[in-house]
């Protein structure tokens, strides 16, 4: 494993400058599926992320996935010290290091990145710490004396809260009123007896000397006026009863619209409680069945990783292992009995002659290549069947069939193709496989998934050759990548070859100059979308005896040279 940082979980796995996590790569070993199984991929841990390409070169075509670190779970596992399994939520991915140094190295270094990655972090603690926030909170907390920040406290109780303070300002408020009542009343005393005085003293003493009673002497010998005139605007200009009786009615006023709104809120948050309680029981089920499957799920792990293979540690109970071989079982039998029931169709009606009432109509004949084609249309889609006889001097019906139908060598002679993948192998003669089509402009892209089988079927009559025929026919499979923006195309096509052998001269061996190969070739594509029907002809008219003449010409060229196959 060629990694940019060779010791993890030290401090040279930290960029000095901006003290984050060095990009870490290498080649860990991943679980794809049953098919391929544990795969190398180039995997790179940087910027709290791992993701992972086919390798290494590939790099700038971009990532085949990649998990966010943040919530992310490492989990080392019990048997195998190389392996590790990493998950998020529902995805997993199973990784194998080349030893368990390195296994340790890739976890510690994930760790490390998950701890630098902001959430909670010590770094982020000191970029965003301030105490000013503690002390202020705390402040604010502690200087607050009502008791609207305790927990509980609900709408009736602050009514009953309300109810108090306004009994206490209506008691403030009588007391102010006695008061104001008391000191109107002793104002109008006062008034009444200093007017009474100065009539009477204005009636004896008309001249304008004071007696000696109506001053006081103070220590320095002055005069002091025991008391003055009112002012005509002073006390007597208020009417303070008048006012205590308006503050009153309105403290009363605001008080009781206040109790009114409360009360309209506490039979509102009534009605909101209760749809919160239903709430709460919805949701304390829905925790409890969460739990309840995630318990299950972990009894069982991931469905479908490494560890329901067979084994001593496998998860996997007797009785789900027997029901998953017995379906695996009837799956292989149904696809067997798909492939003999196609072996047969095409042996019994492909082989036939294009005369009768088959209206096959001649569309290309170029010496020994016939191409016939029936004109077939479906809801508006052209199905035109198409069936080709062609003779091949120098090769084999087996080599020709061994070559249509390897995939290891498909790429090299077909032309219409983008590119392709075996989804599953079911025997040594028979898989399925998933391909997509170049696209022709304007015409859609499509893609096919069909079950190619080639099989060898004997001579009931000895002067009869033996017939070698692949068939290649659409199926459904559970593993086929998704359609997304091409169209699906249905496909059921066969190549069969039989082998015709002229004798040497003398006692000379046989060799390719003696052999010919008599090839029909028989399609019948729906191409699963609208096109127009002369655009769809005119394009088959034009490239299957092209498709024939090159893949013939490729067999011819492979097998020059080397020792016949029957």
């Amino acid at each position: 494993m060629s990694e940019k940082s060779s010791s993890s979980g030290s401090d040279e796995d930290v960029d000095p400058e901006s003290g984050q996590p060095v990009e870490l790569g290498g080649i860990l070993s991943k679980w794809t599926n049953y098919i391929h199984g544990w795969q190398d991929r180039w995997v790179v841990l940087k910027n709290n992320t791992l993701s992972y390409y086919k390798s290494e070169d590939e790099r700038e075509y971009g990532c085949r996935g990649s998990l966010c670190l943040s919530k992310a779970v490492i989990t080392p596992h019990e048997f195998d010290e190389c392996r590790f399994d990493i998950s998020v939520n529902d995805s997993v991915w199973y990784l194998r290091a080349q030893d368990p140094e390195h296994r340790l190295q890739w976890i510690e270094s994930i760790e490390l990145h998950k701890a630098e990655s902001g959430y909670g972090s010590e770094t982020s603690l000191r970029r965003h710490g301030s105490m000013l926030s503690l002390t202020s909170a705390a402040s604010a907390l502690s200087a607050t004396s009502t008791s609207s920040f305790k927990k509980g406290h609900r709408l009736r109780e602050k009514l009953a809260e309300m109810e108090t303070f306004r009994d206490i300002l209506c008691r403030q408020v009588d007391t102010l009123q006695k008061y104001f009542d008391s000191c109107a009343d002793a104002v109008s005393k006062d008034e009444f007896q200093r007017d009474r005085a100065v009539e009477e003293d204005e009636d004896d003493f008309p001249t304008t000397t004071r007696p000696e009673s109506e001053y006081s002497h103070n220590n320095n010998g002055s005069k002091e006026k025991l008391f003055s005139p009112a002012s005509p605007k002073g006390i007597n200009g208020i009417d303070f009863k008048g006012e205590a009786i308006t503050f009153k009615a309105t403290t009363a006023g605001i008080l009781s619209t206040l109790s009114h709104c409360i009360e309209l809120m506490v039979k509102r948050e009534e009605s909101w409680q209760k749809r919160l309680d239903k709430e709460l029981e919805k949701r304390r089920r829905a925790e409890d069945a969460y739990k309840s499957a995630m318990h299950e799920l972990k009894k069982k792990s991931h469905y479908g990783g490494p560890d329901y293979e067979e084994g001593p540690n496998s998860l996997i109970n007797e009785d789900e292992f027997f029901d998953a071989v017995e379906a695996a079982l009837d799956r292989q039998d149904k696809m067997e009995e798909q492939v003999e029931e196609m072996v047969q169709n095409h042996m019994t009606y492909s082989l036939q002659d294009v005369g009768g009432d088959a209206n096959w109509q001649l569309v290309i004949e170029e010496g020994e290549m016939k191409v016939y084609r029936r004109e077939v249309e479906e809801n508006g889609i052209v199905l035109d069947p198409l069936k080709a006889t062609h003779v091949v001097k120098g090769v084999t019906g087996h080599e020709v069939c061994h070559y249509f139908w390897d995939t290891a060598v498909r790429m090299d002679w077909e032309t219409t193709i983008e590119n392709f993948n075996v989804v599953e192998t079911l025997s040594d003669n028979a898989t399925i496989v998933y391909q997509t089509h170049k696209r022709v402009w304007p015409a859609s892209q499509r893609d096919v998934l069909y079950l190619s089988a080639i099989r060898k079927i004997l001579a009931t009559n000895e002067n009869d050759p033996d017939t070698w025929l692949v068939c290649n026919f659409s199926v459904d499979h559970d593993k086929a990548p998704p359609t997304n923006r091409c169209v699906r195309a249905k496909i059921n096509v066969a190549m069969i070859c039989q082998t015709l052998v002229s004798p040497p001269e003398g006692d000379k061996e046989i060799s390719r100059e003696n052999i010919l190969c008599k090839i029909t070739y028989v399609a019948n594509v729906n191409p699963g979308g609208w096109a127009p029907a002369s655009v769809l002809r005119a394009v088959a008219k034009r490239e299957y005896p092209k498709f024939l003449k090159r893949f013939t010409s490729y067999v011819q060229e492979k097998t020059a040279g080397k020792p016949i196959l029957f």
